[in-house]
């Protein structure tokens, strides 16, 4: 199965946060409403190559998107979509807040 080619130079950006298991549906739920603005907001963004979100039973749930370079992945630090309103979403249904990082690519498949 191809995936996204990241090309030389390219990013992958995780952020990662923590929350309560037994507030599983409500996070999962609050994944799919934030996704509504989220999406298009960091669809506009130079240089995505891709976006994923997922929730794990465990209490974690994590975003990594893709980006050609990292300048173009620091792009999502200022977008107010994700830094206050989805983070205020996040926050109201026990969601700590993520650590991000960017990760230069070494190699992909």
């Amino acid at each position: 199965m191809p995936s996204p080619a990241i090309p030389a130079g390219g990013v992958i950006r995780v952020s990662r946060a923590t929350f309560d298991p037994s507030r599983l549906a409500e996070v999962e739920q609050m994944l799919r409403d934030t996704s509504t603005y989220l999406s298009p907001a960091i669809g506009r963004l130079a240089g995505l190559l891709g976006y994923y979100a997922g929730a794990s039973p465990e209490g974690s749930i994590v975003a990594v998107s893709l980006w050609g370079s990292d300048a173009q992945a620091s792009q999502m630090g200022n977008l107010k979509e994700m830094t206050v309103d989805a983070r205020k979403e996040a926050e109201a249904v026990g969601v700590s807040v993520p650590t991000i990082v960017n990760h230069p690519l070494v190699w992909q498949i």
